[in-house]
């Protein structure tokens, strides 16, 4: 199987029917998990990233309910009753991604905002916002591929290894996504929603 992968575009806030409703469809210790995030507005980019890894397991492989999601000791997630299907969130300001593999695989996007000099140049050598978000979501993209921990994210960037690759993706103007995998093909083209689109599916 490919790399597969889907992404939505959240262009407005969440009605609180609509939270309720999305509430109800995860795990429980998910639902409590994003139930501890006190801001109700903090909750719509995870709410929605689980939303659409629930659509893509429905297109990918026909299963109606989010399967139990557990933690490894770094914090990446899998599904213990599923092991040969892995899977990957990120989130950021407005927009969530979500890639489904039959192997280990790692994405992130984040949206293009405002980063000093000083911090540019001092985690990514970069001079442009763009570059260094690109920098960061190569590693971060790598990171959560391997499981081992955001702690090796401000190390400086280190060469592709045997059998890994990276992509870059087309996802939303004014945001930088990619994916990490290792011994795995290109992925396919990013199914991409806006908020509206996703909650009708």
């Amino acid at each position: 199987m490919s790399i597969e992968l889907w992404a939505a575009r959240l262009e407005r806030p969440l009605t609180e029917r609509e939270t309720a409703a999305m509430l109800r469809l995860l795990p429980e210790a998910r639902r409590e998990r994003l139930l501890r995030i006190k801001q109700p507005e903090k909750r719509r980019e995870p709410l929605c990233a689980y939303l659409i890894l629930r659509h893509a397991l429905w297109e990918q492989y026909r299963w109606r309910e989010l399967p139990e999601i557990r933690l490894n000791s770094f914090g990446k997630p899998y599904f213990p009753e599923h092991p040969d299907v892995h899977f990957n969130l990120s989130h950021t300001a407005g927009a969530v991604l979500v890639g489904l593999s039959d192997r280990p695989v790692g994405v992130d996007i984040e949206h293009i905002r405002p980063v000093s000099q000083r911090t540019m140049r001092r985690l990514a050598d970069v001079g442009t916002e763009r570059a260094f978000f690109q920098s960061w979501v190569r590693r971060e993209a790598r990171t959560k591929r391997s499981g081992t921990g955001v702690g090796t994210m401000l190390d400086a960037e280190t060469p592709l290894q045997p059998g890994e690759q990276f992509y870059f993706l087309d996802t939303f103007p004014g945001y930088v996504a990619g994916v990490s995998t290792k011994g795995g093909g290109p992925p396919g083209p990013v199914r991409k929603y806006a908020l509206d689109e996703m909650m009708e599916r």
